[in-house]
């Protein structure tokens, strides 16, 4: 669980994620909806009414992943470019689906956008597999997106 002093660093690393995301057109790179979505990343931490698990190396927050909402939803999962392709992300993922074991929930849930490939590659080696896919508005940004929820067997 991260600190009151760790809000700002958390907020900067899942900005840097989202910023380098490869399933954002163009469509997406409007000013209004960047500083919006940097808000939303400044505010979440401190904000949250879930839980969220950050993940260190050498002392540095590198990445986090958030339930909010329903007790089985993995609501935020960024890693920082830097360490993508390194097992920060799915280790995140595998100590919240454990959580959610240990607390007897049978499933977990994850959404991100259909066109992040490298995102959905990752949930799907964690065991989670695709049950939907269509257009949903994003608060964050502001915009509809293109998405898929997932979803795994626990237990």
């Amino acid at each position: 669980m991260i600190t009151p002093a760790d809000h700002e660093k958390v907020g900067a690393v899942g900005f840097a994620s989202w910023a380098a995301g490869e399933a954002f057109e163009d469509c997406y790179r409007d000013p209004r909806v960047i500083a919006k979505v940097r808000h939303e990343f400044t505010v979440f931490p401190r904000e949250t009414k879930g839980e969220i698990f950050a993940a260190e190396f050498d002392a540095e927050i590198v990445g986090w992943g958030a339930r909010e909402g329903e007790p089985n939803y993995v609501s935020d999962l960024w890693v920082h470019p830097d360490h993508q392709g390194k097992g920060v992300g799915g280790a995140r993922l595998l100590h919240l689906c454990e959580l959610m074991t240990a607390e007897g929930l049978t499933t977990a849930r994850i959404d991100t956008h259909a066109g992040n490939t490298r995102a959905i590659r990752l949930y799907k080696r964690c065991g989670f597999t695709i049950i939907w896919h269509g257009i949903e508005f994003s608060r964050s940004m502001g915009v509809p997106l293109e998405k898929v929820h997932m979803e795994k067997q626990l237990g």
